[in-house]
């Protein structure tokens, strides 16, 4: 999956087992056949199964909305990576911004986890991104290197490893960066990836735009150098809308 246009849905704390075949199904049925957009579906825990099941039949990466990093222990509530490998998920969103907001997750949480996850050979997707007060004072660069920082100290490689970038002031406000404030900072997360793993390495790394994604912006933000794709958060729980963000992108 090296550089090539990635879809995600975060359905979040959305739908039930009842929903998920109904979903996949209406969303393979509008996008068509093969394509090289890569579909990945984040659904909550409980429908993980349901959605391996139905999404396999088509192709389609599941992972889940987050992970612990210790393969097993007395962490209460907690979901480990070898629970999700066993029934055929395929990686986890890790840091995501509301993850940071709600459970104070750090970057060095979020590194280890993507770190865990590479050893199993799953996907990661890393989360960054800054709010609307840091964004107003001119630290946007300097906070998303600081998470990139963290997160990457955990890291010797990028294998299995994708980031999204989402301004935290862009989720579910209906806000959304413009295509030339995206790029922006996408080509600063690249630029950084390059001092840190090589500009191969880094070219080869799939960067994402999640904020308010949704079939009217995305031609605008995929038209971008720097930016590989979507990590939809709302837009997502429609098939029909999720499937015409896909198109825009293809």
């Amino acid at each position: 999956m090296s550089r090539r246009k990635v879809l995600a849905g975060n359905w979040k704390m959305n739908k039930l087992n009842a929903d998920v075949d109904a979903f996949v199904e209406g969303y393979s049925a509008a996008v068509g056949g093969p394509s090289p957009v890569t579909t990945i579906i984040c659904p909550p825990y409980t429908l993980l199964q349901s959605a391996v099941r139905a999404a396999k039949k088509h192709g389609y990466l599941v992972v889940s909305q987050n992970v612990h990093g210790e393969g097993k222990g007395a962490f209460t509530g907690e979901i480990s990576i070898p629970m999700l490998k066993e029934i055929g998920v395929n990686g986890a969103v890790v840091g995501h911004s509301e993850r940071r907001q709600y459970y104070a997750e750090t970057d060095h949480a979020i590194g280890v986890k993507a770190k865990a996850l590479q050893a199993a050979n799953m996907w990661a997707i890393c989360c960054i991104g800054e709010t609307k007060d840091q964004r107003v004072s001119g630290e946007t660069m300097k906070v998303v290197g600081a998470q990139l920082d963290g997160i990457c100290a955990s890291l010797t490689s990028l294998e299995n490893i994708m980031f999204a970038y989402e301004p935290v002031w862009a989720i579910g406000t209906g806000l959304n960066a413009s295509d030339e404030q995206a790029q922006e900072v996408h080509a600063f997360v690249r630029g950084r990836l390059a001092e840190k793993y090589g500009p191969k390495v880094a070219e080869a790394t799939s960067i994402l735009y999640g904020g308010s994604v949704k079939s009217s912006n995305i031609k605008g933000l995929i038209s971008q150098k720097d930016i590989d794709g979507g990590l939809v958060g709302g837009a997502s729980l429609d098939p029909a809308e999720f499937a015409a963000i896909y198109k825009g992108m293809s």
